[in-house]
């Protein structure tokens, strides 16, 4: 029996075994399972490609800074989700991926910026290197000629409380974040992820559009310290540290330089009050909410139980 998908052409998705948010993961689920084809790009054979692979995509090995792998993803795709993790080769990527997906006449290029970037201009930058290659990518991808659609979220759960706070939970019940008193409005890799894949199911609508994606509510870390004790019945606390030192503990923790620089910068930002924001553009692009902190530490309740000793 031979499926029937939607459209013949695949979708590419880039970033498609990515860590951080899983971004690129969710959408080639969710686009599998809206029976479209799937082309998924990622850059080393590993059992990541082959959960996909098992998934139903077809999978494709190549690098975003390389022109003829790049040719080899895109060809033949009809629209493209175009995702990379902090990275400083960032704007090399978006500018080859967009030439390349220009040349092969995609119908749709869907682009994941940061939230962020909507408060930047020609004479407004922050601290974070990968923020100004953001800004400038948009800039580029908006005199490319492209069918682009610009996904603009706000920091990621997954991200700052699930790997970054994940441990002081762990370790000290507290969240150990140097955000002051800052409010923030984060949002769920997934939800982020389904408002991409219904974006790529039917794109004419959005084209041209910039979207910015929050969570259902902005509050914080006091406040989220108390849905945390909530979710794991067990009292969590906000502890505010000091920013040199919580960044010297990503060096530690073996963080590249630039990923360093960027989380700084975004924590900062966050202390004055630059991720503040709501928006719900979730809800009209899926017709679902936005994920809270409450269901979201419950759904990772295990990831943040206190581990238990190693015995000898």
């Amino acid at each position: 029996m031979t499926t029937k998908y939607k459209l013949d052409k695949p979708i590419l998705v880039t970033g498609a075994a990515g860590a951080i948010g899983g971004v690129g993961r969710n959408v080639t689920e969710f686009l599998l399972a809206k029976g479209h084809k799937v082309r998924a790009l990622v850059r080393r054979e590993d059992e990541r490609a082959d959960v996909l692979r098992r998934l139903g995509a077809e999978v494709v090995k190549g690098d975003l800074t390389n022109l003829d792998s790049m040719h080899r993803a895109i060809e033949g795709c009809g629209r493209i989700y175009f995702g990379m993790s902090v990275s400083a080769a960032y704007l090399e990527a978006t500018i080859n991926t967009a030439v390349v997906a220009r040349h092969h006449g995609v119908e749709a290029f869907v682009n994941m910026s940061q939230m962020t970037v909507s408060q930047m201009s020609i004479s407004e930058s922050t601290e974070s290197p990968q923020h100004k290659l953001h800004w400038l990518a948009e800039q580029a991808l908006s005199w490319s000629g492209l069918p682009v659609v610009t996904v603009r979220p706000t920091v990621f759960f997954e991200g700052f409380f699930l790997v970054l706070a994940g441990v002081s939970v762990r370790a000290s019940d507290a969240l150990m974040l140097p955000m002051g008193g800052g409010k923030i409005s984060p949002i769920s890799a997934v939800d982020v992820a389904s408002a991409v894949a219904a974006i790529l199911d039917d794109p004419a609508p959005h084209i041209g559009q910039i979207y910015d994606l929050t969570g259902p509510e902005s509050a914080d870390l006091d406040y989220y310290a108390r849905i945390f004790s909530e979710a794991l019945g067990r009292p969590i606390r906000y502890r505010d540290v000091p920013l040199p030192a919580w960044s010297e503990g990503l060096r530690q923790a073996r963080f590249p330089e630039h990923v360093v620089s960027h989380l700084s910068a975004m924590v900062e930002l966050t202390r004055q009050g630059r991720y503040d924001r709501m928006t719900d553009t979730m809800r009209k692009l899926t017709g679902k909410p936005p994920t809270n902190m409450r269901d979201f530490v419950k759904l990772h309740a295990a990831e943040f139980k206190p581990r238990e000793p190693a015995h000898s």
